[in-house]
């Protein structure tokens, strides 16, 4: 068979309408079928575009001519959107975030996980009140220019630092802190780390804020564990900032783009700082896995709740556990929990927080759960319910077989990513479960980021 030509040609202009968004946010246009990729474009926009880059089965578009709008295009409020790459939805309507993110998980459960969407109920995005300044953690790259030093994030596709006083998603008391540990920087000489020279000591400042207690904790990254004027910044840092309650060096002494190193040393404080999601109360270390946007962390662990319907009698896993949070969430409701984990660390938390919250019910475990999950069930360990919470590769293909073979009454699954969640869908329901409806939950507002919870019963 003759290979089919592209019907677009670089450098060319054309006249489009967009369909729909990718999920990296980029809007798409098609001509003869054939679909084009073009940034800051919007679903029913008509334009003029530039075609940039041909590949195989698609090309990459930029927007010349914007000849009608979108009815949810607004102006963006922040005024380094255009450059910095934290953000890619600011330019829509937050109602019309919802609805795509909404949207975005219909198609994949169709698409990917085969689902019939008359069968399968997917709910409206649950937002937030206020979409903004609800991240609480920030975690900035720091540089020089001219002589000073920048802190912000990378410019889009780049690692040129975009210097930033204020990000409108971050929890405001984060970016005060960043700003002021970079002015304490300068005023002392620190030298910003150069990743091409593999020079200079200071390589991030991180500061995470526990938005119900309202302590703080900043974490100097560094290449290496010297710290010039340590008692002089610690003194200017807590006396400007009273809520500071850990201060903390991690060394990073490697060439790699991964912030943290392996060394952590709390300089001054505690160890920990404290948030509640709900009832329950968490520490916090410089490097738990903990949810930026707690807020939301509560709908969606309230849905996760609901979906297990536990009336106290039940046992319950919950793979990936991380520090324990889903697990004691699930705690309040079950007759006993066991909670798995990769990260010694994390399970090392997850004791502490149920011993902070008083949970005898709640038994931890290291390990891959798709390694420590079937050795439970080998030993004739059974949960009625599953909860699992993957990272964005979805879960393992063992951990599935697994939860065929145990054949728990409910599983709920937590997503984090809708393309990886209809994968493993599609293989529970082939196995002898059925998906009964899916809850988007906007946890990242203003990105292309959405989370979703499932209910699946066995048949």
């Amino acid at each position: 068979m003759a290979k089919r030509q592209a019907p677009v040609v670089k450098n060319e202009f054309y006249d489009v309408t967009f369909e729909d968004l990718t999920h990296e946010g980029a809007g798409v246009a098609k001509i003869e079928g054939f679909p084009i990729f073009v940034e800051n474009a919007l679903p029913d926009e008509q334009a003029k575009i530039k075609v940039i880059k041909v590949n195989k089965g698609f090309a990459f578009g930029r927007l010349v001519e914007l000849k009608q709008e979108s009815a949810h295009r607004i102006d963006a409020p922040c005024p380094i959107y255009s450059q910095c790459g934290g953000c890619q939805l600011q330019h829509v309507s937050y109602e019309g975030q919802l609805e795509f993110k909404r949207k975005q998980v219909e198609q994949v459960l169709a698409r990917i996980g085969k689902l019939d969407l008359n069968q399968v109920k997917v709910h409206p995005t649950l937002g937030m009140e206020d979409p903004w300044s609800y991240r609480n953690k920030a975690q900035v790259p720091v540089g020089e220019r001219e002589g000073g030093l920048v802190a912000g994030f990378y410019q889009k596709r780049s690692h040129d630092i975009i210097d930033m006083e204020r990000c409108l998603i971050q929890q405001a008391d984060n970016d005060d802190v960043v700003q002021a540990v970079k002015r304490i920087c300068e005023k002392y000489g620190i030298r910003a780390y150069n990743e091409e020279k593999h020079k200079g000591w200071l390589r991030h400042i991180m500061v995470r804020y526990g938005l119900v207690t309202n302590e703080l904790m900043v974490v100097f990254v560094t290449r290496t564990a010297d710290f010039p004027h340590k008692a002089d910044m610690i003194k200017e840092i807590t006396e400007t900032f009273p809520r500071v309650k850990s201060i903390v060096q991690n060394i990073n002494s490697k060439r790699t783009n991964v912030i943290f190193g392996d060394e952590t040393n709390v300089i001054w404080g505690e160890e920990y700082i404290y948030d509640k999601i709900g009832d329950v109360k968490f520490a916090i270390s410089a490097r738990s896995f903990y949810q930026v946007n707690p807020e939301q962390t509560k709908v969606l662990y309230d849905k996760a709740l609901e979906y297990a319907q536990l009336t106290g009698e039940e046992s319950v896993i919950d793979a990936y556990c991380g520090i324990g949070t889903i697990s004691l969430f699930l705690a309040q409701k079950a007759k006993k929990v066991f909670g798995v984990e990769i990260v010694p660390e994390a399970i090392e938390d997850a004791n502490r927080n149920a011993e902070l919250n008083g949970f005898t019910n709640a038994e931890f475990a290291v390990g891959e759960a798709e390694v420590v999950i079937p050795n439970w069930y080998k030993q004739g360990n059974k949960a009625d319910v599953i909860v699992v919470d993957p990272p964005r590769k979805g879960c393992d293909e063992a951990l599935l077989r697994t939860i065929l073979d145990m054949k728990p009454k409910r599983v709920v699954y937590v997503s984090c990513n809708p393309g990886t969640l209809a994968r493993d869908l599609h293989l529970l329901e082939k196995g002898g479960y059925e998906t009964v409806e899916v809850q988007p939950v906007d946890m990242f507002p203003h990105t292309v980021h959405c989370e979703a919870v499932a209910l699946i019963e066995l048949k």
